[in-house]
């Protein structure tokens, strides 16, 4: 007996490339708006999964793929926890570098395309709070479109570029900073989160990304 498919629900989020609608129990649908097939990054994803790396399960690619149907993911984001509370950069910053030692121990696929030559391991190339989901179940990582097989080391260098702004009454704003090179606390002592603050409109990464709180954050390896 065939089962109709749920409906599309209501319109949950939107980002660069893609809405994501509510369907049906548990699940998400993630819809391209550029016709973009998302079959490479629900591979990623599931590979991801079966190795124990917290990414949301995938239950269908359709569409030519430009549709993924996948687990949904409930909690806030890592970058509204640090909005709304900025006393917990710390404990979230910890996360972070959890959440990059974990990837950089998944040997990457051989089918997986290189970044900078580098083959030793999964690198997200997008790992920041904002696509960080607090879960009641522990963080889960979400937006695998820029995974690569590289070396860790390379993905310190790319993530440390993310800078998040915030725009109050058009006028750029300050809003977390801290001192840099913060050292997290063991067990993370391979990693540091560092933050600064910077000269507000000069970052044209945060005006291309165009995120929601003026912050650079990185972790980056220890210098020892």
């Amino acid at each position: 007996m065939l089962h109709a498919m749920p409906e599309l629900g209501p319109l949950l989020a939107s980002g660069r490339d893609a809405d994501i609608f509510a369907y049906g129990p548990g699940l998400v649908v993630r819809r391209s708006r550029l016709g973009h097939s998302m079959e490479r990054e629900a591979k990623v994803m599931q590979y991801v999964a079966a190795r124990g790396f917290p990414a949301p399960r995938v239950e269908d690619v359709r569409a030519g793929g430009t549709e993924l149907i996948m687990e949904r993911i409930d909690g806030a984001t890592m970058l509204d926890v640090l909005f709304r509370r900025p006393w917990t950069l710390r404990r979230n910053a910890a996360r972070l570098a959890t959440l990059h030692k974990r990837l950089h121990e998944i040997a990457a696929p051989g089918w997986l395309e290189s970044f900078l030559g580098g083959n030793a391991c999964i690198v997200h190339l997008d790992l920041h709070p904002l696509n960080v989901i607090l879960s009641p179940n522990g963080p889960v990582l979400l937006d695998w479109t820029n995974a690569r097989a590289g070396a860790a080391g390379a993905e310190d260098r790319e993530d440390s570029r993310v800078s998040l702004v915030h725009e109050r009454d058009g006028i750029e704003e300050l809003v977390l900073a801290a001192e840099a090179a913060t050292r997290t606390s063991a067990p993370h002592e391979s990693s540091r989160v560092c933050t600064a603050s910077f000269a507000l409109g000069s970052s044209s990464t945060s005006r291309r990304m165009s995120l929601p709180l003026v912050t650079l954050m990185m972790v980056c390896p220890d210098s020892g």
